[in-house]
Parts: C-alpha cells; sequence; structure tokens
C-alpha cells in the first residue's frame, strides 16, 4: 500500500486552508484516501504538470481546489509513495 509523506509546506497549507474552510476538510481527505487507493482515479482528474512543475503532478481535491505531489520510490514495495508537496486553489499552486 501506498504511504502519504506530508512535507512541511502541504502541512502548513492545509492548516491554513481548513483554518479558512473547515468544511472542505472532508473533500480533502476523501481525495487523500482515494489517491493511495489508485491516484489515476478519474475522479481526482490527475495529470503532469509543465513548466516550473515539470516532473510533479497535480490532482482535484474540489471545484478549485488542487494538490501537488511526486511519486517517490520505496524500496520495500512494488508501488511508490506519494509526497504531497503543496494544496491550495488552481491560481495559488500553479
Amino acid at each position: 500500500m501506498r504511504t502519504l509523506i506530508w512535507s512541511k509546506i502541504f502541512i502548513r497549507a492545509f492548516k491554513r486552508r481548513e483554518k479558512k474552510h473547515p468544511e472542505i476538510r472532508i473533500d480533502i481527505e476523501q481525495t487523500l484516501k482515494r489517491l493511495v487507493r489508485n491516484p489515476f482515479d478519474p475522479k481526482l482528474e490527475t495529470h503532469k504538470l509543465k513548466g516550473k512543475l515539470s516532473g510533479s503532478w497535480a490532482c482535484s481535491a474540489g471545484y478549485d481546489l488542487r494538490i501537488i505531489f511526486d511519486f517517490v520510490k520505496n524500496e520495500k514495495q512494488k508501488e511508490d509513495d506519494i509526497f504531497l508537496l503543496e494544496i491550495g486553489i488552481h491560481d495559488e499552486v500553479y
């Protein structure tokens, strides 16, 4: 099973977002659970990024909320872990 690795930036952004909009916590939790099970679930709209974020991936966690992440090798498992980089609205994270 994949593991989520939370970066300090992601944690701060998550707490800030949750403080402003506590109602989206459930959406974010559901998105993270889906991301662990299948990062390419069609509901996540996962896509590879270009430009300054080239090599990273993004998925949707609601209407305008995005999670930016990288896949990182886990030598003990077949599946890569997921390193959470950033969370925010589209214009904040891209």
